[in-house]
């Protein structure tokens, strides 16, 4: 126990001299910032994200050197200002680069939020990295992490038994139609909403969306085979 007490002191005197402004302790904050922001860049960039390993680094490494510069400009040059505020304004600006991700595709899914939410949680992890605040940070990574690479399968498994489900589904005609609305009658499946998609240039087949609601214990992928066995249907995905 002695032993396990002096490791842990030894760590907590190494940490609290390394909140000190110096430059070993402005060096450790950056390699920390950049090691951090490409643990999350590497899962983003894995699962083919707009947003992915160098991006998720830059983040974090120019929200920590923000805050730094905040410091230096205090403590080093003595110029009385608010540390906090270049800090702020990476937190406003960071939805900038996010709003980028975002993207709505032609059947009016939105894709990109997870990736600019994410950014914007590297930017407030590098803002903390820069004021020394490590305990946060590490806790933040690793929170951060936990969200986007195991709660992911997890969210996956809840929208997979979600009752409610929203279907894109291309056909051959329009009298094609019909025949995809009594096939959803019969399995008693209720239409909440349907939406026929204006066909873009260059597309020869019309589709629609269609919003669903399904009885108790009715398989999303069930559903899916469904549809696309109707004589017509060339293309059905759930969106």
């Amino acid at each position: 126990m002695d032993t396990v007490k002096e490791i842990l002191n030894t760590i907590t005197e190494w940490l609290d001299s390394m909140s000190d402004f110096s430059t070993a302790s402005v060096i450790f904050r950056l390699c920390l910032a950049t090691i951090c922001g490409g643990l999350i860049g590497i899962d983003r960039g894995r699962k083919r994200r707009p947003a992915g390993f160098r991006t998720y680094m830059l983040v974090c490494i120019g929200a920590s050197l923000t805050m730094l510069i905040s410091q230096y400009t205090r403590e080093v040059l003595g110029i009385a200002t608010d540390v906090t505020r270049l800090g702020a304004q990476v937190i406003n600006g960071i939805g900038f680069l996010g709003a980028g991700t975002i993207i709505v595709t032609r059947r009016q899914q939105v894709k990109g939020l997870t990736t600019a939410a994410g950014l914007w949680a590297s930017a407030c992890m590098g803002i903390a990295i820069g004021a020394g605040y490590y305990v946060a940070a590490v806790s933040a990574c690793l929170l951060i992490m936990l969200v986007l690479i195991v709660l992911s399968k997890l969210e996956v498994r809840i929208m997979a038994s979600a009752r409610t489900m929203t279907v894109s589904v291309g056909y051959d005609t329009n009298d094609d139609i019909v025949q995809i609305i009594d096939t959803l009658k019969a399995k008693k499946v209720h239409i909440v909403d349907l939406e026929i998609v204006k066909m873009a240039s260059g597309e020869s087949t019309p589709s629609a969306v269609l919003s669903l609601r399904l009885p108790k214990r009715f398989k999303h992928t069930e559903l899916l085979e469904s549809l696309a066995g109707i004589d017509g249907v060339n293309q059905v995905e759930e969106i």
